[in-house]
């Protein structure tokens, strides 16, 4: 058992980095071999397509895993992401005709799209493979998909200079290893034989809605900035935010790769009402988090900037501190992403949108605020300061909500 737990823990750690990562290799790449006015445009279609996407993922993959109901089978999981990825699209097209981009703009954006929706797909696969407690093959998935896309979007984009085929060929990665490693791994489901339950389906697209709500607000929050970059200031500001705000990345993803390996241990302290061991588990998460953003900070501090230039070939001095306060805050959003996790292991998930929605309200006029008169500091600002509200509004929840359950209130 514990040497799963450690296989388990090694694989989706490596491989969950490497995922998450490689928009940041991407970012590299972009920028050093199309310049800065592309890779401006690169950076906002990849965050539009992240947040396109979230309606791909819908409840996503923390909600399959801990699902309850004995009624709803993994075929209905299936055809509801079906179903979410086909409005993902649709939801996609309609986005770019609204905006009135070029048809350059478009494209990358359209194709990103694709490639995120692929990785949608795959989530409910991977949530099918994590409840038979084989989570490091997820990992194996992600970092061999992490690993190849990478290398083909940098070879392609350094042979073509053409953005466009390059992301083609990470889509095909994507689709390759989906069907030759992925599907492979579930072999007990017939995809030719699907059981097609309108109710259940139905079921899961109204059970998971708060689920939804939050990752799509989520979203927006840790996006908003280049939103208004987008509509206020040129591509090369977009560029740079882009490039300061990537090392954030990586405390956020200390969330991530921290907490999906904890997904059953704390379904199954939840069914065996250990509430006390779920409470512990969630703060010395918590813990972790805040003292990993603090050494990610302090080594910031002296060597981020000169890293960045170094990879990005940009001068970048003047915006230290604008790192040093976008890593504060992606360290508060570190902190409130366990806790998001926790409560919809907890079903608390109403709450959750009354939460993104006050915190979307706030940076938007926020962002527009700042970022109109102090650019990108503005940006800096803004993005830290929704952080903080977030974290301080989701820790006063929890607290409130674990209180009543150790009264023995029902979940």
């Amino acid at each position: 058992m514990k040497d799963r737990i450690k296989k388990n823990f090694f694989w989706n750690t490596i491989g969950s980095t490497l995922n998450a990562m490689v928009s940041l290799f991407f970012m590299i790449a972009v920028t050093r071999i199309n310049g800065s006015d592309k890779a401006g445009i690169f950076t906002f279609a990849f965050s539009t397509s992240c947040l396109l996407q979230v309606i791909g993922l819908y409840s996503g993959r923390t909600y399959q895993v801990t699902e309850r109901n004995k009624n709803i089978t993994d075929d209905d999981f299936i055809y509801n992401k079906l179903f979410c990825c086909l409005i993902m699209l649709i939801a996609s097209l309609l986005f770019v005709a609204f905006r009135g981009y070029d048809g350059y703009k478009i494209s990358v954006i359209l194709t990103l799209v694709l490639y995120k929706l692929i990785e949608a797909f795959a989530e409910c696969i991977y949530a099918i493979i994590q409840k038979k407690d084989e989570l490091y093959k997820v990992g194996i998935s992600l970092f061999l998909k992490g690993l190849i896309a990478t290398i083909l979007f940098v070879l392609v984009d350094l042979l073509t200079h053409n953005l466009i085929l390059s992301i083609i060929a990470i889509i095909l990665t994507q689709l390759i290893i989906l069907f030759f490693y992925d599907l492979k791994n579930v072999s007990e489901i017939n995809f030719t034989k699907l059981n097609f339950n309108k109710k259940n389906i139905l079921w899961i697209f109204k059970m998971g809605a708060c689920t939804f709500l939050v990752t799509l607000l989520t979203q927006y929050v840790i996006n908003a900035p280049k939103y208004t970059i987008d509509s206020y200031l040129i591509n090369s500001s977009q560029t740079i935010f882009g490039i300061i705000v990537m090392p954030a990345t990586l405390v956020i993803l200390c969330g991530q790769f921290l907490i999906h390996p904890f997904l059953n241990k704390l379904a199954n302290y939840l069914k065996e009402k250990k509430f006390d061991l779920f409470n512990k588990t969630i703060i010395k998460l918590c813990f972790l988090i805040f003292l990993l953003g603090l050494f990610i900070i302090v080594v910031a501090y002296f060597i981020g900037i000169p890293f960045l230039e170094l990879v990005y070939g940009i001068p970048l001095q003047k915006y230290l501190y604008d790192l040093i306060i976008i890593l504060f805050g992606a360290t508060f959003f570190g902190i409130s992403f366990v806790i998001s996790n926790a409560l919809i292991a907890l079903r608390y998930t109403f709450a959750q949108v009354i939460i993104f929605i006050i915190s979307s309200i706030f940076t938007f006029f926020a962002s527009r605020f700042l970022i109109i008169n102090y650019e990108l500091l503005g940006a800096s600002l803004a993005y830290t300061f929704t952080m903080i509200t977030l974290a301080l509004l989701f820790i006063i929840y929890y607290i409130y909500k674990i209180r009543k359950v150790f009264k023995n209130e029902k979940i």
